[in-house]
């Protein structure tokens, strides 16, 4: 028996008979041989952490645009924030922390730069639409490793592509909606539980909001400090789903209906707010003269892949996968005037 062996022997042993084995993945695109000391899940972090998508999250807006303070979350801060908060999750439900963590390294990665901002401009520009959640299982599929795809499995590609619910249900009751483990719900569940919280921290540190804007009814319910609101969320989602017997996972109604109206209260007041709109008309203007300029000059962008997409698709694949800065410095390229040499 080797290391891997051994590793799934002890899932089996250890893990609620709901969790999703390693040994029982669906496998992946193309087949590949075993690792010897890694699992299937674990390969798939690993792969996630190592590529290039990955990293440029760094780089990647949350939700405020090119902070000066060092303190703001980023896309990259922001998914370690939702992986350690899953984590949490499926280890007290006894379920698999690899998979969970694999789903969770790798949602976000199609996201835009410039957050909000950016994904609704791109599903403008580009006839097809575009969503982030889509583009970050096509980042895995079909853009990393020069067009080869990470090919990960078939649970963590399905547990990114239904991670996100917009403004939708947080734990949809429809099960073609959700994704097909409990791990992947649990990143559906942690990413809106990282988000409301984080985002709520920053605004109150850029002075968009202040701690008594915050309706004194979802306070009551949720508590007060960043902390103790995580706290109660996480807590209550472990509680509810044990409940169920682990056929779902899930969250009291108090507490769903309480986190639900929390995020409209930060679309309406931080995301999509007066000042947000400003930034809004600011990228949306980037970003669509960024778009035009690459279908004009396709040879100095276009990939070779992948086959068969349109000049537009194959665009907004550059646009996407653009880090704040680098968009911005191009823009400066090809749009600011250059200063004349001093003789």
């Amino acid at each position: 028996m080797n290391i891997r062996e051994n590793l799934e022997e002890i899932e089996q042993q250890t893990l609620s008979e709901k969790a999703c084995l390693s040994a029982r993945s669906k496998g992946r695109i193309r087949l590949e041989k075993l690792d010897s000391i890694r699992t299937e899940f674990q390969r798939d972090r690993d792969r996630i952490i190592h590529c290039k998508s990955f990293r440029r999250l760094k780089h990647k807006t949350q939700v405020f645009l090119s902070p000066y303070g060092d303190h703001y979350r980023t896309r990259l801060t922001h998914t370690l924030e939702v992986s350690q908060i899953a984590r949490t999750i499926a280890k007290a439900l006894r379920l698999n922390v690899d998979l969970t963590e694999a789903i969770a390294l790798g949602h976000d990665l199609g996201h835009t730069p410039f957050g909000h901002a950016g994904e609704q401009t791109l599903a403008k520009l580009l006839p097809s639409g575009f969503t982030h959640y889509k583009q970050s299982l096509r980042v895995v599929d079909k853009l990393e490793y020069e067009g080869k795809g990470l090919n990960l499995t078939k649970e963590v590609r399905d547990g990114i592509l239904k991670h996100s619910k917009g403004k939708g249900l947080i734990l949809d009751r429809i099960k073609r909606n959700m994704p097909s483990t409990l791990e992947g719900q649990i990143v559906r569940v942690s990413d809106v539980i990282a988000y409301v919280n984080h985002d709520i921290d920053d605004a109150m540190r850029a002075g968009v909001l202040k701690l008594e804007d915050i309706p004194e009814r979802l306070i009551a319910v949720l508590g007060r400090w960043h902390a103790s609101r995580i706290d109660r969320m996480v807590k209550d989602v472990v509680t509810l789903s044990l409940k169920t017997g682990l056929d779902r996972i899930a969250m009291s109604e108090e507490i769903e209906q309480a986190v639900s109206q929390l995020r409209d209260f930060l679309y309406e007041n931080v995301y999509f707010s007066p000042v947000s709109r400003d930034e809004l008309d600011k990228t949306e203007k980037i970003l669509t003269d960024l778009y035009k300029y690459i279908l004009k000059h396709p040879d100095e962008f276009i990939k070779p892949y992948p086959e068969g997409d349109s000049l537009e698709k194959r665009a907004g694949d550059i646009i996407a996968g653009m880090t704040d800065r680098y968009a911005l410095r191009l823009y400066r390229q090809f749009f600011f005037p250059k200063s004349w040499p001093v003789l």
